[in-house]
């Protein structure tokens, strides 16, 4: 065991992924001898040399198009998207190529080796084009797989599945947390599976549900919330595409209560899924309205980023709101 932080985490899991299979290609912008933006690939260019990790032309649209031509031909291709803000220029080659791809040639040919990595969310004052969380656009995409990790730990594990997935998978990672999240991670090679969520903290008052960086807001309001005898479960979703129903189900079936917390904007998050879903699953056992505490339907702001971040207050307070309906 090792006690790193998220970024580090990234970087162990992609080594471990390219010394395991030689066929592993690591690329994007400054990604190579540079190491990236945040520096997630230093040291691969060096280690695995530039042939296997390697700098790409400035174009998001050429990056994910050159990922499913050479994931098509038995490599196995982890793309990265500088930030989240900037992977809608691939927007087409990862919803009408990678995504189709399977299905339109009988799976004759596939892209299901593909990994695409980006840094989303908030909380770095990086203003609206530097800050956004794009994941419910690809949630609605048949053929995606779409993962957010909360901690170093986490985020090693469900790498490694994600690349060696045979499906093609958005990983988006909290840029919030990859300095300030530190957790002991295993030095070996392990998996965390893909599709499933996580009971992080069981409770019987009220089920609180959130991903990546938004899993500390919900954590926070849970300890307030503690504190006024109101005992919170709290669930880590980790997959948003495909995600896991029954284990949300169960919860809400048993607290009564629910409350989900994203970054993104309010209006048709992937939040607004979940409420849907779980609304059909467990209506009669349910004590108040579903919640979403979200993001503001804004650009994202710069001067008041803490504004519209939906935080441990707006959770805590949500929380009180769904008790006393």
């Amino acid at each position: 065991m090792s006690k790193i932080n998220l970024l580090q985490a990234i970087n162990n899991a992609l080594d471990i992924a390219m010394t395991s299979n030689e066929k592993t290609l690591c690329f994007g912008e400054d990604v190579g001898h540079f190491g990236g933006v945040f520096r997630a690939t230093s040291q691969l260019q060096e280690k695995h040399g530039k042939h296997r990790c390697f700098n790409t032309p400035l174009t998001e649209q050429g990056i994910i198009g050159f990922a499913n031509g050479v994931a098509s031909q038995g490599m196995t291709a982890i793309a990265e998207i500088q930030f989240a803000d900037y992977i809608f220029p691939a927007f087409d080659q990862i919803v009408n190529e990678a995504a189709k791809f399977r299905y339109r040639s009988g799976n004759e040919f596939n892209v299901g080796s593909l990994t695409i990595r980006t840094p989303y969310g908030g909380g770095i004052n990086g203003g609206l084009y530097h800050s956004q969380s794009p994941e419910a656009y690809f949630t609605h995409t048949p053929g995606l797989k779409v993962v957010v990790p909360r901690n170093p730990e986490q985020a090693k594990g469900l790498l490694l599945a994600s690349i060696r997935d045979d499906n093609p998978v958005i990983f988006f990672e909290p840029k919030k947390l990859y300095r300030a999240s530190t957790g002991e991670v295993p030095d070996h090679d392990y998996e965390i599976p893909l599709g499933k969520g996580e009971i992080v903290k069981e409770g019987s008052d009220i089920s609180l549900l959130a991903w990546g960086a938004q899993m500390e807001a919900i954590e926070k309001a849970a300890e307030m919330a503690e504190k006024d005898g109101i005992s919170c479960e709290i669930i880590d979703l980790r997959t948003l595409l495909p995600w896991d129903r029954d284990l949300v189900s169960a919860s809400v079936k048993k607290t009564g209560r629910f409350i989900i917390n994203h970054e993104a904007p309010k209006t048709s998050g992937f939040g607004a899924e979940i409420a849907a879903a779980i609304q059909e699953e467990c209506f009669l056992y349910l004590e108040s309205p579903i919640v979403r505490v979200a993001g503001l339907d804004t650009p994202f702001p710069l001067a008041l980023e803490k504004e519209y971040m939906p935080d441990h207050l707006k959770t805590y307070e949500a929380i009180k709101a769904s008790l006393n309906y």
